[in-house]
């Protein structure tokens, strides 16, 4: 069997209070994945590509995971993750949509777009805490994922 290396998470948020409730439930959740934080669609499409500033691989790995946000400035996660499922080199990294949104549309048109998984964010912390557990468990020790997603860069 196989040993799963452990992948970057790159989480693309425009809410610094989300960011650090999600920094806050991974370190609860005792998840010592590495996790990345974008702010923008522009931001995550750079880091992605390895553009200023994210131009040292080492130090902005390719993630294995990416934890989008729908409403973001300059270029949201729709616009984002259109792009990402459109370049070659990017559409293999599993996204899943962590947002305030439940609009049937957001919905249907993240799952057209390829998205792996749709998720409508929590209002409690504890609620944060048993999604970063159930993503841990599913996306990092259940799910193969491949090796182009999984990358160490």
């Amino acid at each position: 069997m196989q040993t799963k290396q452990p992948i970057h998470i790159l989480v693309a948020d425009d809410d610094l209070d989300d960011c650090l409730l999600m920094k806050e439930a991974f370190s609860e959740s005792r998840i010592g994945n590495s996790l990345h934080f974008v702010h923008d669609g522009e931001e995550l499409l750079a880091y992605l590509k390895h553009q200023p500033p994210y131009s040292d691989a080492q130090c902005y790995p390719t993630p294995g995971l990416i934890l989008l946000d729908l409403n973001m400035p300059l270029m949201d996660g729709r616009e984002a993750l259109e792009k990402i499922k459109a370049d070659e080199a990017l559409r293999y990294i599993p996204v899943v949509i962590m947002t305030t949104s439940s609009a049937e549309e957001d919905i249907i048109r993240s799952y057209d777009t390829g998205v792996s998984s749709f998720i409508t964010k929590p209002v409690s912390f504890n609620g944060l805490v048993d999604i970063v557990q159930t993503l841990e468990r599913y996306w990092l020790q259940i799910v193969e994922l491949p090796l182009g997603a999984a990358r160490h860069d």
